[in-house]
């Protein structure tokens, strides 16, 4: 029995032994809990993302579309380019700066002014969370709407779309959080274009219809949520779990933009793309037919010997850091990348430079989970006196 077959979904509670083993003995394995094909090579992965002609997202089993409907995550070739181009021009890194920058880090300052004098937070749903929230709403033009209730859609997207992964059914909470956020876009896409990004893009969206529009904006409140909630979390937690490199980060800032992006590499907040196989095809020793569901382990890939050395530790100095796939590669490369770039260097920043003695809770293991999207349950932080703004 091969690894692949042997798997469990426990096994992916912490999956690093697993997807090296499938790595090195079977790139492209067949792992029967997942009911597909799990590539965990980074040069097999990178063809997987880049032909989407071979490995498409168009098929009706495609989780996030069962949970918000078409858009330009769940389609490929023309209908893909038609959905994505409206959105693309505002998500570029020059007009990211512009539109975003204030807005990050005031909103940072204020969430950390609201933690700092308790000594003690839950940094996911205290920081990482509500920030990536407010960035998104502001983003949407929803107003009138609060984080939490914004946090709460988003939880029951993300717990639908993983459900979905794990076998379970459509679930009401995903399709009750998705309807609720349909409702607030539709106020939101009537305003003038300068008060949302949405509104901008909806004048723009020529041959888009409002459901389609609306679909978009689902994919981009969670999909900008859950990177950004991730990558804050995760990068805050490697560098708490590693005094030597925080003590290097405080003391010369400018390498939280390495730190983030060697957090990135070793645990991507989205863990495993899918593709569905359009033609029969031998790929990486398998024997994939057509239809069959072809699943990419960023994280494994992340971790491909062949490319980073010593893959499993995290190395400030890691001078290909930036090759990792954490938001994916070819035509569906993360639309909102520089945005959460911009996110979590700043909270990150901010979150060293204005809480002293920045740790963990001692006994707290913020260990990422999550079979789809991986981050610490809970990233549970003391800190003495904090330090005013500015």
């Amino acid at each position: 029995m091969t690894d692949g077959s042997a798997a469990t979904l426990a096994d992916f509670d912490e999956p690093y032994g697993l997807l090296a083993r499938l790595r090195s003995r079977e790139p492209v394995a067949w792992v029967g809990v997942l009911d597909g094909w799990l590539v965990t090579r980074r040069d097999l992965a990178m063809e997987v993302m880049n032909d989407a002609g071979t490995f498409t997202v168009d098929d009706a089993r495609f989780t996030t579309g069962r949970v918000v409907g078409p858009s330009m995550l769940t389609l490929d070739g023309p209908p893909h380019r038609r959905h994505r181009t409206p959105f693309a021009g505002p998500f570029r890194l020059e007009a990211v700066r512009e539109r975003f920058s204030a807005l990050v880090a005031e909103e940072t300052e204020r969430l950390i002014d609201g933690i700092g004098p308790a000594g003690r937070a839950e940094l996911r749903r205290s920081v990482a969370g509500p920030l990536a929230a407010a960035v998104v709403m502001h983003a949407l033009g929803l107003r009138g709407t609060s984080p939490a209730v914004v946090l709460g859609w988003y939880d029951g997207i993300v717990a639908a779309v993983d459900g979905l992964t794990r076998g379970s059914p459509l679930d009401d909470r995903g399709r009750a959080s998705f309807a609720a956020l349909r409702d607030a876009l539709g106020p939101a896409l009537e305003r003038e274009a300068g008060d949302s990004l949405l509104a901008a893009v909806a004048g723009d969206a020529a041959g888009l219809e409002r459901e389609e529009v609306i679909s978009n904006a689902a994919v981009l409140m969670f999909g900008g949520i859950e990177t950004t909630e991730g990558m804050i979390a995760n990068a805050v937690a490697h560098l708490l779990a590693h005094p030597e490199a925080l003590e290097r980060v405080l003391a010369d800032p400018r390498l939280i933009a390495g730190a983030v992006e060697e957090s990135l590499r070793l645990e991507p907040a989205a863990a495993v793309l899918d593709r569905y196989a359009t033609r029969d095809v031998r790929f990486g020793g398998a024997a994939i037919r057509r239809g069959d569901l072809v699943r990419v382990s960023v994280t494994a890939a992340n971790r491909d010997p062949a490319v980073f050395t010593d893959p499993d530790r995290f190395d400030l100095d890691r001078p290909n850091a930036a090759r990792h796939l954490a938001f994916a590669r070819g035509p569906h490369v993360c639309i909102g990348m520089h945005l959460a770039r911009l996110e979590a260097h700043v909270a990150v920043g901010r979150l060293l430079a204005r809480l002293p003695g920045l740790r963990l809770e001692p006994g707290h293991s913020p260990a990422p989970r999550g079979l789809v999207f991986r981050k610490p349950p809970e990233l549970r932080v003391q800190w003495d006196a904090p330090h005013p703004r500015g």
